[in-house]
């Protein structure tokens, strides 16, 4: 069996290591990272780096290397590779699954304001607050770049390129986060109001808990749907039973 795992979520990682620690002799796992951030985190296995050319580069690529199983453990908000992955399956006659991590939930205290993009969390950031802890990565910043009376903290793995708000400063930094890391950056820079994406998971939960004890208003972006009709696991352990049944 060969599995390709696409992905650089924490959740590819964990599903890489037990792929590699527990396929039989001849199997192979090859994880695929699109190469946006500078220095990744590698998974145990086979690496490839960079992209398909798209549903039809992945779908020869699928059947070039004898894909038996495609897993699509990208990053919630990475909507394109996920639509190719399942045309690119669909092509190839590849079985797929999406490995998504669940969303976050509100609990009572917090002040959620769900959106459905960055565009409309750029339009409801002036009525919120005037200093905003920017979560959601260096991509997409000229959403918020004509908001020259607000003032941003943007935090990212890697420097931001191309438009973006003239009063920014970032940070560069990579999760897992602390609730009193958290607490201390609200804290130290003033915030007023907190951006992130719906991107679930435990490893920058904590602003969210750091912000309900602040009493400051969250902008949440919510995630894009799977492709419709493509089952979905919620950990690399379920992705696991999901291998199974494909060899039974």
């Amino acid at each position: 069996m060969h599995v390709l795992v696409l992905g650089g979520t924490t959740e590819a990682r964990r599903l890489a290591g037990i792929l590699a620690g527990t396929l039989p002799a001849g199997a192979r796992v090859t994880s695929s990272l699109a190469g946006r951030v500078a220095s990744p985190k590698l998974p145990p296995g086979e690496v490839r780096v960079g992209g398909f050319g798209g549903a039809d580069g992945l779908a020869e690529w699928l059947r070039t290397h004898r894909v038996d199983a495609l897993i699509d453990a990208t990053h919630p908000f990475a909507g394109t590779i996920s639509f190719h992955a399942a045309s690119a399956a669909a092509a190839a006659h590849v079985p797929l699954l999406a490995l998504r991590r669940p969303g976050w939930v509100p609990v009572g205290g917090d002040r959620w304001h769900p959106v459905g993009s960055l565009d409309e969390a750029a339009a409801a950031l002036p009525a919120l607050g005037r200093r905003v802890f920017l979560t959601t990565g260096r991509m997409g910043l000229a959403a918020f770049a004509g908001l020259g009376s607000l003032w941003f903290l943007m935090r990212s793995v890697d420097d931001p390129d191309g438009p973006h708000p003239a009063r920014m400063e970032v940070l560069l930094d990579r999760g897992p986060f602390t609730l009193d890391g958290e607490r201390e950056l609200i804290r130290r820079h003033r915030v007023d109001v907190l951006v992130t994406k719906d991107s679930g998971g435990d490893a920058t939960a904590p602003k969210l808990t750091a912000a309900r004890e602040a009493g400051i208003p969250v902008v949440v972006v919510r995630r894009p749907p799977v492709p419709e009709g493509v089952p979905v696991a919620a950990t690399p352990e379920e992705a696991m039973e999901w291998l199974a049944g494909l060899r039974d």
